[in-house]
């Protein structure tokens, strides 16, 4: 075999592992704190100022943006038509699931301060029914 033919066969297997190196997750997931949320927990007065506050701005969960769509007007249509709340097994919820980051980083991206309190919150509105009170 060439020396030529060795840097290359070399250069292909170094690169996967130089890139995969360079991989880390930036955010931290928060702890689930087991502090069940007990309380009713209104949809208009809990859930959607969260949505507002991070999640339905420019260039993310609007209309246009990334799905689901958390604008006021069409956020809760949107969780609960798109699949997004689990009523069965409401902690298999996708919504759930991407505020605490099982299925990416946690939502917001980037936030170690989504604290596990608006994660408990959103859970314990999905097992009171989702409801849009």
């Amino acid at each position: 075999m060439s020396i030529k033919k060795i840097v290359i066969v070399m250069a292909v297997l170094a690169a996967p592992i130089i890139s995969l190196q360079s991989c880390y997750k930036v955010a931290t997931v928060p702890l689930n704190t087991k502090e069940e949320v007990t309380a009713p927990v209104s949809y208009a007065n809990d859930i959607q100022p969260i949505f507002t506050a991070n999640c339905s701005i420019s260039g993310c969960h609007v209309a246009g943006g990334r799905s689901p769509d958390l604008s006021a007007e069409k956020a809760y249509n949107s969780l609960v038509n798109g699949s997004y709340i689990d009523m069965s097994a409401p902690e298999n919820s996708n919504l759930y699931l991407w505020l605490i980051g099982k299925k990416t980083t946690p939502m917001p991206p980037g936030s170690a301060t989504n604290p596990s309190n608006v994660n408990n919150l959103v859970l314990a509105w999905i097992k009171q029914g989702a409801l849009n009170n």
